[in-house]
């Protein structure tokens, strides 16, 4: 079956999430195949020569591509709005590759200091041993961006919300400062999911994703994509990816596909659950702040009411008392349990300082906000009456 995915951009998202995409083999089944194939056949020597060369268009490798990873990366673009996509084996992948495959020597990089902990070890330590420059600058301050992008840059990179503290980037802003600099804006879009925010629409150049979290939601597998402009894929990042390799193996696409299916039902339950503990426990004082974008106390309030359509499924609280008591509160749970993935049917929770920022220096964690009582908590698809119980035991 021939797809035509110029009509199905015409299609509501939450359509595209359930059928886009699908090719269907000649045995017409109604869930995609999986084609866990690492090479194919040709009929002659001189139709692998064409294929080779690109005369032929078809799949030769699937390091470079594969029906079920196409098919996971065209419904993927179809829900972001992007002219194409690549998928990898992880999140970090993702990252890795939309910089490195535009960066090189004496180039510079201008990128927000909150960022999760590979992140910042990628813009901080990996990509300077290749000679490219890093400056860092507090997402939230418009006059910082003004200055660090005063001078020409080659790139830009930015979380927003932030992980783990959810700071807020005024994504229109920055980007017009960033082309005016000449610089490509890389998002990283993975706490806001496709659903809730779509930095293309904002100005922004490419988006990232690790699809382990909400994408799959489940728990299951790793992955991750990138998305952006048919002449980034195919000039930039796809000479990249063929000779480094990290590809996304032909069943953790299908995996991610089954998730896409239901991407919207469980984001929409992960806000509502989460805006609704983070307002009760914003009234309990063994806690000395909670931040979630939608409580009006939240310093970027405005913004990601403007520029989110929900606010996600992460809570950051801060228990008073430091790295004893936050420790303390963990170890009392019941039911939410003690992990650092996020974005997952399970409400699951982690102490920052100590798991997925434990290589930053304590100044460097301050910065961003991280203290020793600082906690991330990522709300998931339970009844919110549960969790609230569960939490409300473990700070009594």
């Amino acid at each position: 079956m021939t797809t035509d995915y110029d009509s199905q951009r015409e299609w509501a998202f939450q359509t595209q999430l359930v059928r886009g995409a699908t090719e269907r083999s000649q045995f017409m089944e109604t869930s995609e195949a999986i084609y866990l194939t690492s090479g194919y056949v040709y009929k002659t020597a001189e139709e692998a020569e064409q294929s080779f060369k690109g005369d032929i268009e078809r799949y030769v490798y699937s390091r470079f591509r594969n029906p079920t990873v196409n098919m996971f990366e065209r419904r993927l673009a179809l829900i972001e709005g992007a002219e194409e996509c690549r998928a990898m084996a992880s999140g970090m992948a993702a990252v890795f590759a939309a910089l490195a495959c535009q960066l090189s020597t004496s180039d510079r990089l201008v990128a927000s200091r909150a960022l999760f902990g590979s992140c910042q070890y990628i813009c901080a330590e990996l990509l300077p041993r290749f000679g490219i420059v890093t400056e860092f600058v507090d997402g939230t301050d418009l006059a910082q961006w003004k200055k660090a992008l005063a001078t020409p840059a080659k790139a830009v990179f930015v979380e927003t919300p932030s992980n783990p503290g959810l700071e807020m980037i005024d994504l229109k802003a920055v980007c017009s400062l960033a082309h005016a600099a000449g610089a490509v804006v890389v998002v990283d879009n993975v706490f806001a999911t496709p659903i809730l925010q779509k930095p293309l629409t904002l100005g922004a150049d490419v988006v990232v994703y690790s699809a382990t979290k909400h994408i799959d939601g489940q728990g299951r597998c790793l992955g991750g994509a990138v998305l952006a402009s048919n002449q980034f894929i195919t000039d930039k990042l796809t000479p990249f990816m063929r000779h480094t390799g990290p590809s996304l193996s032909p069943f953790n696409a299908w995996v991610l596909l089954k998730g896409l299916e239901t991407l919207d039902l469980r984001v929409r339950r992960h806000c509502e659950n989460a805006l609704l503990i983070a307002r009760a426990l914003e009234k309990n004082k063994a806690l000395s702040r909670v931040a979630y974008p939608l409580l009006e106390s939240h310093p970027q309030y405005q913004l990601a009411r403007t520029q989110m359509t929900g606010g996600g499924s992460i809570i950051a609280l801060e228990v008073a008392g430091g790295k004893e008591a936050a420790f303390r509160f963990l170890n009392k749970l019941k039911l939410i349990d003690i992990s650092n993935n996020l974005g997952d049917a399970k409400s699951l929770i982690c102490h920052s300082a100590t798991t997925t920022h434990q290589r930053l220096t304590p100044e460097q964690r301050a910065e961003v906000g991280i203290t020793d009582g600082f906690i991330r908590l990522s709300v998931g698809l339970e009844d919110p009456n549960d969790l609230l119980a569960d939490l409300s035991q473990a700070l009594a």
